[in-house]
């Protein structure tokens, strides 16, 4: 993450700035298009970004088409992700687990997924299954973000708070 200084800067200084800008963002989600940039803050304008994303696709350094589904307006993507997005869709889902701080730019849940939003605050944290936001501890509250059995919402509660999800039972069993 970078600071930006707020002062006027030359015209050929915005322009190279856009276009590191653009080129970042590309690195960091893969495909770019208008809505994912939603919380974003200090970017270019997206006509500034549009303009870049056209010229750099000329040039064949980035795919301009429609890569995610359910999105309008002009998508641009690395050629490897292309790949990877492909392979993605073909795969069957792991079941495997990830949790982000709610702070964190990856967190798009609510933006690029059905659902509410998560608000942005480093205590706050997500925790995604395959992808796909399931739950959040909010303010120190676990709050369910898809429909869940009583059984997984206790795993999923114990994976938030760092716990091992081990069901009740089983740790009956254990002791």
């Amino acid at each position: 993450w970078e600071l930006l200084r707020r002062a006027a800067l030359p015209t050929e200084q915005k322009a190279a700035r856009a276009e590191h800008t653009a080129k970042l963002l590309l690195r960091r989600y893969g495909v770019v298009f208008r809505k994912l940039l939603e919380r974003e803050g200090n970017l270019p304008p997206w006509r500034e970004l549009l303009y870049i994303y056209r010229r750099l696709e000329a040039r064949g350094e980035v795919r301009g088409g429609r890569f995610v589904q359910g999105f309008s307006g002009e998508q641009f993507a690395l050629p490897e992700a292309v790949g990877t997005l492909r392979d993605t869709r073909k795969r069957s889902p792991l079941d495997e687990f990830i949790i982000l701080s709610a702070a964190d730019q990856l967190n798009l849940a609510g933006i690029l997924t059905p659902g509410a939003r998560v608000p942005a605050l480093a205590t706050n944290r997500v925790l995604f299954r395959d992808g796909v936001p399931v739950a959040a501890l909010i303010a120190g509250e676990f709050e369910a973000l898809q429909a869940l059995g009583a059984e997984e919402l206790w795993q999923m509660r114990e994976r938030l708070l760092g716990k091992s999800p081990v069901a009740p039972a089983a740790r009956k069993l254990a002791l």
